[in-house]
């Protein structure tokens, strides 16, 4: 029993990223997207903190239950924020929204 406690719990906190020649990107792993516009993704993943950076950036599959997101634009960059430090000074979010 404890095996398949363990499966579930992995397959939960799994996270994948998988971008096609900077004009695609397939997410597992969403919890929540945050907030989105042509020019930046921000979201919650199971690894932390996402930001995806590009233009023209467009929603091509939005699945909330089983955490997927598919974008298509020009991706410029994809960062994970580090929440170690945000504790004393507010919240990662509330950095990005300043």
């Amino acid at each position: 029993m404890d095996n398949r406690i363990n499966a579930v719990r992995e397959l939960t906190l799994s996270s994948e990223i998988k971008m096609d020649d900077r004009k695609r990107v397939s997410l597992t792993g969403l919890k929540k997207l945050v907030s989105f516009s042509p020019e930046e993704f921000v979201m919650e993943t199971n690894l932390g903190p996402l930001v995806l950076k590009g233009s023209n950036l467009e929603i091509v599959r939005l699945d909330t239950l089983e955490g997927n997101l598919n974008i298509k634009g020009k991706v410029n960059s994809l960062v994970y924020l580090d929440g170690k430090d945000s504790k004393k000074e507010g919240s990662i979010f509330d950095k990005l929204f300043k």
